[in-house]
């Protein structure tokens, strides 16, 4: 684990926009900033399941590249990149208030964390996909950061919420699983209703210290 941790800290060093020299922190430990940059993976707060995607497209509603929850927290494809959305003067480094628009990035494929009015496969909820690319992202990839209880600024042991700016619907997973194209992984969605299953934690991952110089290190 340690290994895959450094490995990580190495690519993002060598990925980092020009215009942001302060070195990545590799963060293992509860009260971490999580800032734009931010290579983590999203726990499901209940099941401990992370946000996973991987290059296996759904075979009903979008058809676009699935997006699950995978039971373990040692799989290279459940790493995602926190970026703001376009138009935003926020740039690499900066926290990130409750109430913000962000975009999550998934670092394998590059496509990003995606909802419409599709139907999901399991449970008819909204379906969540990964789509788009670099250069290629709508609204569709816009999604809220709610934090719960006391705090402004997401840290890493605070529980958000990620609420889908088009559709309304609450990132979501729960106990059904699949069968044939991820055995054993949860299904992911969207639902409209506030609960405990739309509760998420930033877990692993490499954290870029805050652009005020002031984030915690571990």
């Amino acid at each position: 684990m340690a290994l895959s941790f450094l490995g990580l800290a190495i690519f993002l060093f060598f990925s980092l926009d020009s215009d942001f020299s302060a070195s990545p922190v590799s963060a293992v430990s509860e009260g971490v900033e999580v800032t734009y940059g931010s290579v983590i993976k999203l726990m499901h707060e209940r099941t401990k399941f992370r946000l996973h995607s991987h290059e296996v497209p759904y075979g009903s509603g979008s058809g676009q590249q699935s997006v699950t929850g995978f039971p373990t927290g040692d799989d290279s494809n459940s790493y995602w990149t926190v970026k703001p959305v376009p138009g935003s003067k926020a740039k690499q480094g900066d926290t990130i208030k409750s109430g913000t628009d962000i975009r999550l990035q998934h670092m394998k494929t590059h496509k990003w964390l995606h909802s419409h009015l599709h139907a999901s496969p399991i449970s008819g909820n909204l379906e969540v996909s990964c789509f788009g690319g670099d250069a290629q992202s709508d609204t569709g990839d816009h999604w809220k950061l709610e934090i719960e209880g006391k705090g402004t600024t997401w840290r890493q042991d605070q529980k958000v919420r990620l609420q889908h700016v088009d559709t309304g619907g609450y990132l979501h997973s729960h106990d059904k699983k699949y069968q044939r194209i991820a055995g054993g992984q949860q299904e992911v969605c969207g639902v409209k209703e506030k609960g405990r299953d739309n509760i998420w934690l930033a877990a692993e991952g490499v954290y870029l210290p805050s652009s005020d110089g002031k984030a915690e290190s571990s």
